[in-house]
């Protein structure tokens, strides 16, 4: 009898039926139209230039950068858009997402304002929990 009880409940545990699927993932939110645009899958080669003659062809580009490696000043594959108005970023996207520059897919969507830094993070200083006080050092 236990061993009946046992295998059954082996069963049940090693059954299809309960283990529930996973969830599906959170769609990402989607940013407040402004005239600010963000472009990823940038090729190394895309340089600022192109950026900004590839996305004037769709209106008044104000500002565009593509964002490069402090140390090999290589591109990170992702740079940013500004136009004049709110219509014609609309255009843009419409007219470069999902579309081929220097031969590679890029997206265009408009950009998420970057969150304020938080205080704590700002002020925090690591801690040393090891040694001796650095005021003890050489006072022999």
């Amino acid at each position: 009898m236990a061993a009946a009880a046992a295998r059954s409940g082996f069963r049940r545990m090693f059954s299809i039926s309960a283990f529930a699927p996973p969830k599906p993932p959170a769609p990402r939110p989607q940013a407040d139209p402004s005239p600010n645009l963000f472009v990823s899958g940038l090729s190394k080669r895309t340089s600022t230039e192109g950026l900004r003659d590839a996305f004037a062809k769709f209106g008044e580009v104000v500002h565009a950068r593509v964002v490069t490696d402090r140390v090999s000043g290589c591109s990170k594959g992702f740079g940013f858009v500004r136009y004049a108005t709110t219509e014609e970023a609309a255009k843009g996207i419409e007219g470069m997402d999902g579309k081929f520059l220097d031969g590679w897919v890029i997206f265009a969507e408009y950009a998420k304002p970057r969150p304020p830094p938080q205080e704590a993070e700002m002020n925090s200083q690591p801690q040393q929990s090891w040694g001796p006080p650095s005021s003890s050092w050489g006072s022999q």
